[in-house]
């Protein structure tokens, strides 16, 4: 698979398939036993490990729990990687580090501790220190991880407005499925930790592979089970449960495709809409009808418009609902 530059990317899973490992692999974590993983020209399972240091400073990453160390306030946590791959000077990471914290509406923060402060800041303090070298790739590790739903929209459309202001590539892994439907430009599923699909949002959404619709939807009817593989007992059982009148776990069935999360107004024109728009017309004829047709209409409804003035990105603040004023 190739991931689009500039695009948001999500990558999809019953628990258990593999997310994780996949975005370890690709920073070199973890190494695969075989294949290849190029990283701008370079495979990182032949490079050296200097080579390999190198190529690291491309990303950003978000971890599930943000991954702040505890004994460090926000400031130093987020000032971590400018520290430790840089010979800036203290006022040059001062000045950047208080413009990633504002970035992600904590320009109050830096002096709390991760322990001082609720999940959703953590989580924008790792997305701010995730942003201090201006990577090139931004891995965001389940985003909705200890957030509620509210929450989490704030979180994916902070990842939108930051893709439109810096044109990074974004991969987010997630079994989130108001994520999957409204965030990406590109979704891919991993099932018996394989590959089932990668291509435009449009081709999984509308797609008719049994194991798709039931992730989608939340059913238990269909192949994927408590242990992702299903035997035949349990699907003969669960299939005479729902026959019998007994609900599968499911809610009405969702079909077709949502409309996309767009940049917040003021912001800058998503670079990656026009590449996107670009490639799916040069591949549409080799996608599913279902695909296509979706896509036909999204193309005539977003037709790509003329670039708004570049602005810095507004402050992204939720009050949290535990009573004391603190953000979310």
């Amino acid at each position: 698979m190739t991931i689009p530059t500039g695009e948001v990317s999500v990558m999809l899973g019953p628990s258990g398939t593999g997310k994780s490992v996949f975005l370890k692999s690709l920073i070199g974590l973890l190494r695969p036993e075989r294949g290849s993983i190029v990283i701008d020209g370079t495979d990182i399972l032949q490079c050296s490990a200097k080579e390999l240091y190198e190529i690291r400073t491309l990303f950003g990453v978000l971890f599930q729990d943000g991954a702040l160390f505890g004994s460090m306030n926000i400031y130093d946590n987020t000032a971590f990687p400018l520290r430790e791959h840089t010979k800036k000077s203290e006022s040059e990471i001062r000045k950047i580090v208080m413009e990633k914290l504002d970035v992600v509406g904590m320009p109050n923060d830096g002096h709390k501790f991760p322990g001082e402060i609720s999940g959703g800041m953590r989580k924008r303090a790792g997305l701010a220190r995730a942003l201090v070298l201006d990577p090139k790739i931004i891995l965001v590790d389940e985003p909705d991880s200890g957030l509620d739903p509210v929450r989490t929209a704030y979180l994916s459309q902070l990842l939108i407005d930051i893709n439109a202001q810096i044109d990074a590539t974004v991969l987010i892994v997630t079994h989130n499925i108001n994520v999957v439907r409204t965030v990406p430009d590109n979704i891919g599923m991993l099932y018996r930790k394989r590959l089932v699909m990668f291509g435009p949002r449009e081709v999984l959404l509308t797609s008719e592979e049994p194991a798709v619709k039931q992730f989608l939807n939340g059913r238990r009817i269909g192949p994927i089970g408590m242990s992702e593989e299903k035997d035949a007992a349990t699907a003969a059982a669960e299939q005479a449960a729902l026959d019998a009148g007994h609900a599968d776990g499911g809610v009405d069935e969702i079909e077709g495709v949502p409309p996309q999360i767009l940049v917040t107004p003021g912001m800058p024109v998503r670079q990656g809409v026009a590449r996107r728009q670009a490639r799916v017309r040069s591949i549409l004829h080799t996608l599913p009808p279902a695909a296509q047709a979706a896509i036909l209409e999204d193309l005539n409804n977003n037709p790509v418009g003329a670039e708004a003035p570049t602005v810095q990105l507004p402050r992204h603040c939720v009050e949290d609902q535990r009573g004391d004023g603190s953000a979310a």
